[in-house]
């Protein structure tokens, strides 16, 4: 099973990223913009589609707000297990730390989730520099 850590500085306090992160329907206009251009809800699940045009289902296992942890999974034709965790930490009164991971399979798609995980810390990195201002 492939295992991607990463691990990104926000130039936002914990509190508003988190709010962000935990608002499961508006990954396109709070956390990742442009990166995501559409979220659905429908229950426990959100309909996501990237800006690459590639469209997920991601079910939410669990928000855990005084942890600040965040865990979703992703199953479809391409991707046999795929859990994911976002947790946010403070560091500092206006900045913090997220840390994303996923582990999945097949091992193959680890390249891609990986790169598409970086694009998604950039979107997000520049999101909140840009709301600072």
């Amino acid at each position: 099973m492939a295992a991607i850590h990463k691990t990104v500085s926000l130039d936002a306090p914990a509190g508003e990223v988190w709010a962000a992160v935990a608002d499961f329907g508006a990954l396109h206009t709070r956390l990742v913009p442009g990166f995501v251009t559409d979220t659905k809800v429908e229950g426990d699940v959100r309909v996501v589609t990237f800006g690459n045009g590639t469209v997920v289902e991601e079910t939410l296992v669990d928000c855990d707000h005084a942890r600040r942890r965040f865990v979703y999974a992703v199953r479809n034709e391409r991707i046999t297990q795929h859990s994911a965790s976002v947790v946010v930490t403070a560091d500092g009164p206006d900045r913090c730390r997220l840390e994303w991971a996923a582990d999945l399979l097949p091992n193959e798609v680890a390249g891609y989730v990986s790169t598409q995980m970086d694009i998604g810390l950039a979107a997000m990195a520049n999101h909140f520099r840009n709301a600072s201002r």
